[in-house]
């Protein structure tokens, strides 16, 4: 009895996608992982794979932008790429890394959000596209390694280019186990090989390569500061989407109950992984204690005791960074470290602390919530500047006036400003709008999208078309 061969599996099915969809304009394509032994070697590939993409039509792009969607939102995917990051780089947690890469594969734009403007006149017609860079250099951080991969994955194709991805060395196996995924769901829709593409050992050295090389016309960074000021000064175009130190305003206008949940719900999301996230309240004195008793009541846990608090910013602080052994480490695993058994449901320690405190001033990345008493609203808003750092990233508000969150809005000039409502509403879940875990503060870009990823190209044809 003779056996099918893959190759003659994977023929049948290129042939069944083609009839189903019509032809397509892109050359017939074979399966690879996308892994490749050295930078220079994933570069070239992208580069033949995106001359490649040149000849497939929108309609070939959106496929393969749902292509990437389906892989990513398989249940068992889901579950996988949640566990396999937590165990893999000892941050976040299960739940709350499912919700994230589900928001992720169903809300970042795709093909629709390239968008062409025209003028028509008596001189003719003119038309701006949105066109692609080519080959994009992407650097994608521990905090969220798959969620960045699927999210810039499908604004990167669905603009028309090919994209090198230089994963975090601590989620290496997970990002390699998508990519390979990826590369064989979009081959089977028809797609060029070697699309997204990455190298066996992700390190320093090869995002070096990676931003030093001629074919790469892109560089994009999602992760810290130190990584988004090397690719500024690459001398490429660059996106650096960098660190954040989110305030929460809270003034004495504000539903307590429900803000007290909401920043909860926020600040211990994932562990408080996401740069977004609450990472200080300011609230104002005569609500201050009502707060924090429903914050209570939503499973945060208070300290009180200074000799403890000082214990735990010596365990978690280190100058002006975050113990990186503790970041994304769950509220009770950090209380135990410190000799206190959290009851159950604990999902955040929070702790009223002096503004100056190390709590406030370092981006902790972990369910820490330090919590400042002002005496008004105005002094929140200076509070809230300060502690910012001028990241730009973030900001929080919860207030029913409306003067005070304009004033608010005005001041912190913040890419993402939620009002009434948790952090992660700035990033569609749970709030309107898209999602995007590239967030382009330095750069200002903003939430990055299909758009963000490509170039505008004025198209002129004198004397023509103009039929008004």
């Amino acid at each position: 009895m003779s056996t099918i061969s893959a190759e003659t599996v994977r023929q049948v099915v290129a042939e069944v996608v083609r009839q189903v969809v019509g032809a397509s304009s892109c050359p017939p394509a074979t399966v690879t992982d996308g892994i490749f032994p050295d930078m220079d070697s994933a570069i070239v590939a992208a580069d033949t794979a995106w001359r490649a993409y040149l000849n497939c039509t929108m309609k070939d792009r959106a496929r393969f932008v749902q292509a990437i969607r389906d892989v990513a939102l398989v249940p068992e995917h889901l579950e996988f790429m949640a566990r396999s990051t937590v165990e893999e780089t000892g941050m976040g947690n299960v739940p709350d890394k499912i919700a994230k890469n589900r928001a992720v594969a169903e809300l970042t734009p795709g093909t629709e959000d390239l968008v062409t403007e025209a003028w028509s006149g008596d001189a003719g017609l003119t038309t701006v596209e949105i066109s692609p860079f080519g080959v994009i250099g992407a650097i994608t951080p521990t905090t969220n390694p798959t969620e960045t991969i699927i999210n810039n994955g499908i604004g990167m194709l669905a603009a028309g280019n090919a994209v090198v991805f230089s994963p975090h060395p601590r989620a290496t196996k997970v990002s390699h186990w998508l990519i390979r995924k990826l590369n064989h769901a979009l081959v089977a829709a028809g797609a060029p090989p070697n699309l997204i593409v990455t190298v066996t050992e992700p390190s320093i050295e090869n995002t070096n390569a990676m931003m030093q090389h001629k074919l790469v016309r892109l560089l994009v960074a999602t992760g810290g500061p130190g990584i988004v000021k090397a690719v500024l000064s690459s001398g490429k175009k660059a996106i650096g989407a960098g660190a954040g130190n989110p305030p929460a305003l809270v003034d004495a206008t504000a539903d307590i109950e429900k803000a007290a949940k909401d920043i909860v719900d926020g600040a211990s999301f994932d562990n408080n992984l996401p740069c977004t996230a609450e990472k200080e309240v300011l609230a104002v004195a005569s609500i201050t204690d009502l707060l924090k008793f429903e914050m209570l009541k939503n499973g945060a846990y208070e300290l009180r005791d200074p000799a403890l608090i000082e214990k735990l910013a010596a365990l978690v602080v280190d100058g002006r960074h975050a113990v990186t052994d503790w970041i994304g480490k769950s509220a009770p695993s950090i209380l135990k470290a410190i000799g206190v058994d959290a009851p159950v449901g604990t999902r955040l320690i929070i702790a009223e602390v002096p503004f100056e405190h190390p709590f406030v001033r370092v981006e902790l990345m972990m369910p820490v919530l330090p919590i400042v008493r002002v005496k008004d609203v105005e002094q929140g808003m200076d509070y809230a500047v300060i502690a910012e750092h001028g990241n730009r990233h973030t900001a929080i508000m919860h207030s029913t006036d409306v003067n005070a969150l304009t004033r608010m809005a005005k001041r912190i000039q913040t890419t993402i400003f939620v009002k009434n409502g948790p952090s992660y509403a700035g990033i569609g879940i749970g709030g309107e709008g898209y999602c995007s875990f590239t967030i382009a503060g330095p750069t200002g870009e903003g939430l990055t999208s299909a758009r963000t990823f490509a170039r505008r190209r004025r198209c002129v044809l004198v004397g023509g078309l103009n039929v008004r």
